[in-house]
């Protein structure tokens, strides 16, 4: 948007800058502000700055959302069909109808977010499948199938990953669904497991972008759950997984790890082989434990292969927000400002005593994105926190450079459509006020403590 302003010589124009403010007192809920005037650069003021050079430019964007889990999905289900539409159109559909959710996480069989555990080829004990015959989605089509499907028809360009918690119990060493790992004669069907899911997948009509080969495989302490080190993910990838999707024609990326910031030799191990890393897209982190520096640590060992962050999970349990700006800071700031294509949220929607999970290992404090009741809504800081960047950083958009103050932290985009998008999260406990510089020109800015804004021009 262009300004007419009056200067000393006469007229000129001047862009004006959208703002949407989020603060952690709720006294601002992605609330759009009066506009910033983006002028002919000023004289120093003192005040800190951020420069942004769209000049330099970094990782594109995939896409930000949250874990569809099935537990998310069966409460989507249970809703009129009429109320479930409303709050599938305001979160998916593109800016300004909605929040401009692009992407999206499912489990491959349950997760721990499942009213109870299965996979799609459960067996009586003692019994094998080899040829997968038993194999079949029935438990998906009841719920995470048709909510896809009803998501595909608002966005039809959404980035779907899946991820497994465990292999069929048949297929592990400890034959049960907690823990144990994936015996190794296995190797071979479980990769045509995962072909056979894609292929029902897209028979339902659902692309599958990426699967991540194991959830978290250091845990084995969900239900389900699996463990699988980097030795075994790396033989597993190299000799069976990534030849069965070559041959079979299939076009779904390949990411290795799955798991927290606190291991990235993990992912160098694997892709330092190159019988393995031929297949491989890239790696995929959570951040419950360690920095999320680590993702560049592995982006400098192999700057051709993608990151992407897949899990982690904003709540707040009581009505405040408080802390929002260091939890944006922390985790969608952080992990795109250290190369990241997207960022995923653990999840999308429980009900107010956050279930269901499965018993004995099933997250018993893990909120949704939003609280749903029957058709009754709630939303959470979650939602929020994404929206400063789902809403205005679509698919295909790249990070551009930015510079960070002491106090305020930041990152910047370049959309498809040529705007410029700065989010900027102020985690202190008094307003700052700021300038945003990019060529010659420059605005002012002042955000609030616990506060983050989106600027976008």
């Amino acid at each position: 948007m262009l300004t007419v302003i009056q200067a000393a010589s006469g007229f000129v124009s001047a862009q004006t800058v959208s703002t949407w403010t989020t603060r952690g007192d709720r006294s601002a809920l992605l609330k759009a502000g009066p506009g910033l005037v983006m002028e002919s650069m000023s004289a120093d003021t003192g005040k800190p700055e951020i420069t942004v050079d769209p000049g330099k430019t970094f990782q594109m964007m995939d896409g930000f959302g949250f874990a569809l889990t099935g537990g998310s999905a069966q409460h989507l289900m249970r809703m009129q069909a009429s109320a479930r539409h409303r709050l599938l159109e305001s979160l998916f559909a593109p800016d300004p109808q909605g929040l401009g959710i692009s992407y999206l996480r499912v489990s491959m069989g349950s997760s721990d977010l499942n009213d109870h555990t299965f996979s799609y080829d459960d067996l009586p004990e003692g019994e094998t499948d080899t040829a997968l015959k038993a194999f079949n989605l029935a438990e998906d089509t009841a719920d995470v199938v048709p909510v896809l499907k009803e998501i595909l028809a608002i966005s039809p360009s959404i980035q779907i990953l899946a991820s497994p918690w465990s292999a069929p119990v048949w297929m592990k060493t400890n034959h049960a669904i907690q823990g144990g790992h994936l015996q190794t004669r296995y190797y071979p069907v479980y990769a045509r497991y995962f072909v056979r899911y894609l292929r029902a997948m897209q028979h339902q009509g659902i692309h599958i972008n990426a699967v991540t080969v194991q959830n978290e495989p250091f845990n084995d302490g969900n239900t389900p759950s699996m463990q699988f080190f980097a030795k075994e993910e790396l033989a597993f990838v190299k000799n069976d997984l990534g030849p069965a999707f070559y041959h079979e024609g299939i076009q779904t990326k390949i990411l290795i790890y799955d798991h927290n910031c606190d291991a990235p030799e993990y992912p160098i191990s694997i892709l330092t082989d190159p019988g393995a890393r031929k297949y491989i897209d890239g790696s995929a982190f959570h951040l419950y434990a360690g920095d999320v520096s680590a993702m560049t640590e592995v982006h400098d060992a192999f700057p051709k292969k993608h990151l992407y962050f897949t899990e982690y999970m904003i709540v707040n349990f009581t009505d405040s927000f408080a802390g929002i700006a260091a939890k944006v800071s922390r985790i969608l700031i952080g992990a795109t400002r250290n190369w990241s294509r997207n960022v995923i949220l653990w999840n999308l929607a429980a009900d107010a005593h956050f279930e269901p999970h499965t018993s004995h290992g099933g997250c018993t404090m893990c909120q949704g994105a939003v609280t749903v009741e029957g058709d009754s809504i709630v939303r959470n800081e979650a939602l929020y926190a994404m929206a400063h960047f789902s809403r205005f950083v679509p698919s295909g958009s790249v990070r551009i450079a930015s510079t960070e103050t002491s106090s305020l932290h930041d990152v910047a985009f370049r959309t498809p459509t040529g705007k410029t998008v700065l989010i900027v999260a102020n985690p202190g406990k008094t307003a700052i006020a700021f300038r945003v510089r990019m060529k010659e020109k420059s605005f002012p800015a002042t955000l609030a403590p616990d506060a983050v804004a989106t600027y976008r021009w």
